[in-house]
């Protein structure tokens, strides 16, 4: 027994001196602490030097930032006994180093002027960090970017500043340099962006203010003005913004665009934003790489408890949003973001507890007790914002004319709404949830529908010219002659008009008619009206007689010319609300007989107007599109069948700014004639032959052409 005893005790006794050495052991291993922090400079390169109480057992983990460049170290069971977590360092290309301890953990971030590559290496209780060398270590204190020095001596002047538009309303400033050499700085300074040209001049036409304003873009006023040999811009810009600049050629851009906020992105801008590190681990646990990445960004990383395995990664200069992203899809991982906490967990968990959330969602709205509450519209009808909530009939659009059709429901299945349309009142019984809804959605369509005031000008114009020339030659023989009471002399007839003589002292009175003429026309080419109805021509005549009255020879010159010009205007408008038909037309209605089935007659009529119809859209820009049915119809000339309708007719749809003009249409028409009629033969005699031949030419020209000019209503008088 008492062998026993001393077998137990010895036992005893050795286990409690193992017990001892292994905890002398632990609290050897977790008193480990990084001491000192020194750096120096060995055959040209850099050397930090990180003292530790006790020797490291493995090369601790890091990785690298490319902007700002910095460098990481962990190193677990570590704790920090320099007293201190930053030291300034300023020499050759290391800033600074920060020492932070987390829990039995501690990083040793080296904050570096550029980015390089390192090398660590353990010696005795030390860990060395061998920093590459790198070009030109000394930074410049200012970020701006520059694009070319100028080479010249001698300053240039700046060709031209402009402004315009870009896509997605971006702001574009274009600068034409006067040549590819010279320097550009841009900066930015607080809210606004610095564009500095070196060596150069600006031109007394460009000392000026631009307010852009009203473009739509964040740039609000460019201002460029000479400061000393250099050309100063500043872009004043609003919101959150975002720039970009190149140069190509001697054309100098700066787009400034609103930066695009997405609320569930980790980094915001297209793409990937994030900064740049390098991982290098082999067959690391996933919790503790999303460990790393949470440390590196500050974000607050919630992980599931169903998210294990191990992943060996290996990534050089890559954006941590893009790295999350890779490790993510690697073991088919989800993430749903909530301000600066990530709860990552695998995809399936993740839509089963959405899934389960909607369903619960759903199961209260079915349980909840319902409101009810009242709308007083103004602008709107009652019924029309009835039919949008329910689904039914119109869309609720106000009094616009937009396309019917049904709608999605607005209400959930328990709601229902009366629309009062005396008081025109609405009064919905819903859902708290869905009465806040329907409050959003009714504040957004009451209210006062914009209205357009369309113009129409309808100008034609003629310009009409004729010119005639024509002859007519004929001639007559004596058959019987008048004898007188003188009996010496002579009466005759050519034609119609009497021709006399007299005898003795020139009476001519007591002769009775013996003899006649005989007169006719051989040639009778007479000028026409030159195609203007209703004018006569001109003409001139002379009448030749032989000795003995017997034979006489007609000459008669007929000539017009004419010329006419005219305009008529016609100038229809209307007003109306916008995305809302209009249509206004003035004229007559002309009968005409029309036969019915039965084979009997009726009277119906035909309208010959001038007529208007549009519809006009305002665009969000304040540009207005019109439909347009613009006619002009009028009276022709009467058929057998009826009169006959002269139409001018033009429908078409166009894109106007506010109170601009366009000519949606336009007719020229000319017509030019050129006629003669000849006798054979002898209408081609030289000279003589234009006693033989009749010349008639015509031109006419008509143009019509339609105005448009819209322009939106901002008051009462406006219209007026």
């Amino acid at each position: 027994m008492n062998q026993k005893k001393s077998t137990m005790a010895q036992w005893l006794r050795a286990a409690g001196l193992g017990l001892l050495a292994f905890g002398a052991v632990a609290v050897a291993h977790a008193q480990n602490a990084i001491e000192a922090v020194t750096s120096s400079t060995q055959s040209g390169a850099e050397v930090i030097r990180i003292d530790l109480a006790q020797p490291l057992t493995a090369v601790p983990a890091g990785f690298a930032v490319q902007t700002p460049a910095r460098i990481a170290l962990d190193f677990p069971g570590v704790t920090n006994a320099i007293g201190r977590s930053a030291i300034e360092v300023n020499q050759g290309n290391l800033r600074s180093v920060n020492v932070v301890q987390a829990g039995e953990r501690s990083r040793v971030v080296l904050n570096l002027r550029q980015a390089t590559a390192y090398k660590t290496e353990i010696q005795g209780k030390s860990l060395l960090v061998v920093l590459e060398p790198v070009a030109g270590t000394a930074l410049a204190a200012s970020t701006a970017t520059v694009f070319a020095e100028n080479r010249n001596r001698d300053t240039l002047p700046l060709r031209d500043v402009d402004f315009r538009l870009g896509a997605d309303s971006t702001g574009r400033v274009i600068v034409d340099l006067p040549n590819n050499q010279v320097g550009v700085d841009v900066k930015q300074q607080g809210k606004n962006l610095v564009v500095e040209f070196t060596k150069s001049t600006l031109p007394e036409g460009l000392r000026r203010r631009l307010d852009v304003g009203d473009f739509g873009t964040p740039v609000q006023l460019i201002t460029s003005q000479q400061s000393g040999d250099r050309v100063r811009m500043t872009i004043e810009a609003k919101g959150d913004w975002e720039h970009s600049a190149y140069q190509s050629e001697n054309q100098f851009v700066v787009e400034v665009r609103a930066r695009k906020v997405d609320p569930t992105k980790l980094t915001q801008g297209v793409g990937y934003n994030g900064e740049k590190l390098s991982l290098n681990f082999q067959n690391i646990e996933i919790r503790s790489l999303l460990q790393v990445i949470a440390d590196f960004t500050n974000f607050n990383i919630v992980t599931s408890d169903s998210v294990t395995g191990a992943l060996t990664l290996r990534l050089k200069d890559v954006p941590w949003d893009q790295a999350l992203d890779i490790i993510m899809q690697a073991k088919n991982l989800g993430m749903r973001k909530n301000g600066s906490v990530l709860w990552i967990a695998p995809k399936d968990e993740i839509n089963a507890k959405e899934k389960l959330e909607f369903e619960a969602k759903a199961a209260i709205e079915n349980l909840e007790p319902l409101r009810t509450q009242s709308f007083q519209l103004n602008y709107t009808k009652a019924i029309a914002i009835a039919q949008g909530l329910t689904g039914t009939g119109a869309s609720a659009g106000g009094s616009g004319g937009g396309s019917s059709g049904t709608t999605t429901r607005i209400l959930s299945p328990r709601g229902s709404v009366i629309a009062e349309s005396r008081t025109n009142q609405l009064f919905v019984s819903d859902i708290p949830s869905r009465l806040a809804q329907v409050t959003e959605l009714i504040q957004k369509l009451d209210i006062p529908v914009r209205q357009v005031l369309i113009e129409a000008r309808i100008v034609e114009a003629s310009d009409t010219f004729g010119k005639s020339l024509g002859v007519r030659l004929g001639g007559g023989i004596a058959g019987e002659r008048f004898a007188s009471s003188a009996g010496n002399r002579a009466f005759g007839t050519i034609g119609a008009m009497p021709v006399s003589g007299t005898g003795g002292s020139g009476g001519n009175s007591g002769g009775t008619p013996t003899t006649t003429w005989t007169n006719s026309n051989f040639v009778n080419l007479p000028a026409g009206d030159a195609g203007q109805a209703g004018t006569a021509a001109g003409t001139f005549a002379i009448s030749l007689f032989n000795s003995s009255f017997s034979r006489m020879l007609n000459l008669e010159i007929s000539a017009l010319e004419a010329d006419g010009k005219g305009k008529l205007v016609s100038s229809p408008r209307v007003i109306t609300a916008d995305q809302t038909k209009a249509l206004i037309e003035q004229g007559e209605e002309i009968p005409y007989q029309q036969a019915t089935s039965s084979g009997a007659t009726s009277i119906s009529f035909r309208k010959a107007v001038l007529k208007l119809e549009v519809t006009p859209q305002i665009t969000p820009e304040g540009n207005i599109i019109l439909t347009l049915d613009v006619s002009k119809d009028a009276r022709g000339v009467n058929t057998p069948s009826g009169p006959a309708i002269n139409t001018k007719h033009v429908q078409t749809e166009v894109l106007v700014e506010n109170g601009g003009t366009v000519v949606i249409g336009g007719i020229f028409e000319l017509t030019e004639t050129n006629d003669e009629s000849r006798v054979p033969v002898l209408g081609e005699i030289p000279y003589m032959g234009a006693l033989f031949r009749k010349r008639e030419r015509i031109a006419n020209k008509t143009e019509m052409l339609v105005f448009i000019t819209p322009k939106m209503i901002t008051d009462r008088n406006a219209a007026r």
